[in-house]
């Protein structure tokens, strides 16, 4: 299988990869080094979404796509939550390389309000909130009308978390199977 490095000029995003950094929910990186890969439908369906985005004047700001099933592993032993993780037996949309995390910004970069970070494992995080206010709702359904344009499938308890459809049909790929060096050495 091969993955798509997703980078700058090329695809016109921003990057903040949470897991290359200590700014994640474990307080430690996981990733060796900041890099976001794809699998080629999920670049393909990634730049119908850029292009919409681009109509409005919006930008994707990206905090994680391919994820090695090391990764998943590291993520799960630290919080094994199934309503926010995938249990790395079952394997992650991430660690097949279809999945995404994201969000819209501004053109200057500016993000557009969510409600929460990345990774809050609240229910503040559902994408159907009712207890926020209508612009961060309006913002959430905005970003879920463009993915779900774009050909993505959405996770109902993570207003980032987008998806191809029937994610299953893709391998799961450890980091030495994709070629990434994604992975922090032991």
């Amino acid at each position: 299988m091969s993955l798509k490095r997703i980078s700058s000029p090329e695809y016109n995003v921003d990057f903040a990869l949470a897991y290359a950094t200590d700014d994640n929910f474990t307080g430690r990186a996981i990733y060796r080094k900041a890099a976001c890969w794809l699998h080629e439908d999920a670049a393909v369906a990634l730049t119908r979404a850029i292009k919409l985005a681009a109509e409005l004047d919006l930008k994707f700001l990206v905090f994680d796509a391919y994820r090695p099933v090391e990764a998943q592993w590291k993520l799960w032993d630290y919080k094994p939550d199934p309503d926010f993780l995938a249990d790395p037996r079952r394997g992650s949309p991430h660690s097949r390389g279809v999945a995404i995390d994201l969000t819209l910004t501004r053109f200057d970069g500016t993000p557009l309000e969510m409600g929460t970070k990345f990774d809050d494992f609240s229910e503040r995080a559902y994408h159907n909130c009712q207890n926020l206010a209508p612009e961060i709702r309006r913002n959430r359904y905005l970003l879920l009308g463009l993915m779900a344009s774009a050909g993505w499938d959405h996770y109902l308890n993570e207003w980032w978390h987008y998806q191809l459809y029937n994610p299953r049909r893709y391998p799961l790929l450890w980091d030495s199977a994709a070629s990434t060096g994604m992975m922090l050495e032991k």
